[in-house]
């Protein structure tokens, strides 16, 4: 277990890499939502889902997700109210805010398998974003017949507004307008997602982003990343930082804060809340040393 003074050691060494660093690449997963306040358990699942757990005795709100109702009205009663709060809804807490004043005047990008779009909504720059999961603000064709997706927001709210008895109108049940097959989320989920134009072209200008910066001083900094797919960010960066000797890995995980040991020398492990981090890393740089908030 790592002791106070390692901690406060690694905020600081946190800070110094962000504030010399040539480039940086943000690796967010859910871990960074979480922290914003967007959980999906809890009271405010109760809040807005009370009526599905007293009927289907759902335990949190992803796993209701996956739940074959009886119908698409139902099906998408459930759905908009997932998508408008994690989609449409502020996200509680500043940690978005926060960290965009940390990078904002650094040459950054953003490599994110989360689909709630806050990097967007806290005014980082959207050709700066590469989206890998999908994002709950689009549809696409469920078969799919097509390679394109639909902005839902519009629809989501009037689904919304009008639903009733845990059910919403039939008409607003949306399908595909070219073969007509029911739409579904552009989540991926199997080899039915859909990668539209926008999806590649993020990829590319993150292919361009790292090629134009691979010999330089780049923080690789990952918060919020769990086990499930660490072949999108965790890997990828290790990787990247083992190939690059100028490069810097960071780690900021609640309880997963590891690397191997090959890289070790230049990673920086934090074990902590990343919203309280990212608050103490955009204070004054002496106040890091005084932090009380990680784990001893």
């Amino acid at each position: 277990m790592k002791s106070t003074t390692d901690c406060y050691d690694n905020i600081t060494r946190l800070k110094e890499e962000l504030d010399t660093a040539d480039a940086v690449v943000i690796g967010a997963g859910s871990g960074l939502s979480a922290s914003a306040g967007f959980t999906y358990t809890g009271e405010r699942f109760r809040q807005y889902f009370g009526d599905f757990i007293e009927k289907y005795g759902f335990h949190d709100m992803y796993s209701g997700g996956f739940y074959p109702f009886d119908g698409l009205e139902e099906h998408w009663a459930y759905w908009s109210r997932y998508i408008y709060i994690n989609r449409y809804l502020d996200a509680p807490n500043p940690v978005y805010h926060d960290l965009l004043k940390l990078v904002q005047d650094k040459e950054y990008f953003v490599l994110t398998t989360n689909v709630d779009h806050c990097f967007q909504k806290a005014g980082f720059d959207k050709h700066r974003l590469f989206y890998t999961q999908g994002d709950y603000g689009l549809w696409q064709c469920s078969k799919p017949c097509h390679q394109k997706t639909y902005d839902n927001e519009a629809v989501v709210r009037r689904m919304m507004a009008e639903q009733k008895d845990m059910k919403i109108p039939s008409e607003l049940v949306p399908h595909c307008p070219r073969c007509g097959t029911p739409m579904s989320m552009n989540l991926r989920a199997d080899d039915t997602f859909v990668e539209d134009e926008g999806w590649h072209a993020a990829a590319q200008r993150y292919t361009d982003f790292l090629r134009r910066h691979e010999e330089q001083h780049i923080l690789f900094l990952e918060l919020g990343v769990g086990g499930n797919t660490p072949a999108i960010i965790k890997y990828p960066f290790w990787r990247m930082t083992y190939q690059n000797p100028k490069a810097v890995y960071a780690c900021v995980n609640l309880s997963e804060a590891y690397c191997p040991k090959e890289i070790q020398k230049r990673a920086i492990c934090i074990d902590g809340d990343i919203g309280k981090l990212l608050c103490e890393l955009c204070l004054k740089p002496n106040a890091a040393a005084k932090s009380q908030v990680f784990h001893t």
